[in-house]
């Protein structure tokens, strides 16, 4: 599984450089954001502008993550995420777990600008 895992100050920044977020690579997803999902960090973005494709067990990836976070109360983002991906979390009914940015950019200008009121 290719990914890259970026700091902005307390804000991780993971990129999947993958095609597909599916059972083929989930269980890998799942175990790199157990360990980047800590109470520690400010807010989890999630770069997805590469996927393509996604399935039940992708979402469940993405699902861990905002368990990890929900009770420190640290935003999971996500960025670039395309309509068919975003049409499953429609469908899922778990679009309104996230936050969600066209870029990775827009993220992180409204995180800093939310971070400093």
């Amino acid at each position: 599984m290719k990914f890259t895992v970026d700091h902005d100050d307390n804000i991780v920044i993971f990129t999947l450089k993958e095609s597909r977020l599916d059972s083929s690579n989930a269980p890998d997803v799942k175990a790199e954001l157990l360990i980047l999902c800590q109470p520690t960090i400010s807010a989890l973005v999630m770069d997805l502008s590469r996927v393509d494709y996604a399935d039940s067990s992708g979402l469940s990836a993405l699902l861990l993550a905002y368990r990890q976070l929900r009770d420190h109360k640290i935003p999971v983002v996500l960025v670039g995420v395309r309509e068919t991906v975003r049409n499953l979390f429609r469908i899922s009914q778990m679009e309104w777990l996230f936050e969600f940015y066209p870029s990775r950019e827009a993220a992180l200008q409204q995180l800093q600008t939310s971070s400093s009121q």
